[in-house]
C-alpha cells in the first residue's frame, strides 16, 4: 500500500496539462522563471510548474472568471482569481480533469486571438453602436 502511495506522489499530475497545451496548434513551449511556459505567438496562455511542494497552473480566463472567483473565495489556498488564475494543487489532489481541460482551451483561445461567444457578441453589439452614432452625426 506505501509503495502505491509513493507512486502517486512521484507521478507529475501536470504531465497530461502539458501534453495537452503542447497539442494545440502553433505552440511554442519555453520556461519563465521556474516554470514551464505555453505559447501562440508571444502571448503565454499556460504557466505550470511545481511551487513550495505543490504544483501550480496559470490560466488567463474571461468566461469562466466567475467560476474561478468563486473557487477562490471557497478554497483561497488552492485558486487565486486575478488577470491570471492560479490553481495549486498536488499529486494526491491533482486538478480535476474537466476543469483544467475547460480552462486550457478557454486560456488558449484568448492568447491565439479567437475571441470567446461572449467577447464576439459585445464586439458585435460595440460595432452596431458605433455605426448608429456616425448615421446620426452625419
Amino acid at each position: 500500500m506505501a509503495a502505491k502511495k509513493k507512486a502517486a506522489q512521484a507521478k507529475d499530475p501536470t504531465e497530461p496539462i502539458r501534453e495537452a497545451a503542447a497539442a494545440f496548434p502553433d505552440v511554442a513551449e519555453g520556461t519563465s522563471c521556474t516554470q514551464g511556459s505555453f505559447k501562440v505567438g508571444k502571448k503565454a496562455f499556460l504557466y505550470i510548474g511545481p511551487q513550495g511542494g505543490r504544483y501550480k497552473a496559470m490560466f488567463k480566463l474571461d468566461a469562466s472568471q466567475a467560476q474561478a472567483q468563486k473557487l477562490a473565495a471557497e478554497r483561497p489556498d488552492d485558486f487565486q482569481a486575478g488577470s491570471w488564475v492560479t490553481a495549486r494543487f498536488s499529486a494526491d489532489k491533482p486538478l480535476p480533469k474537466r476543469l483544467w481541460t475547460k480552462w486550457l482551451r478557454e486560456s488558449h483561445a484568448i492568447a491565439s486571438g479567437a475571441a470567446t461567444p461572449k467577447k464576439k457578441a459585445a464586439k458585435k453589439k460595440a460595432k452596431k453602436k458605433a455605426k448608429k452614432r456616425a448615421a446620426r452625426r452625419r
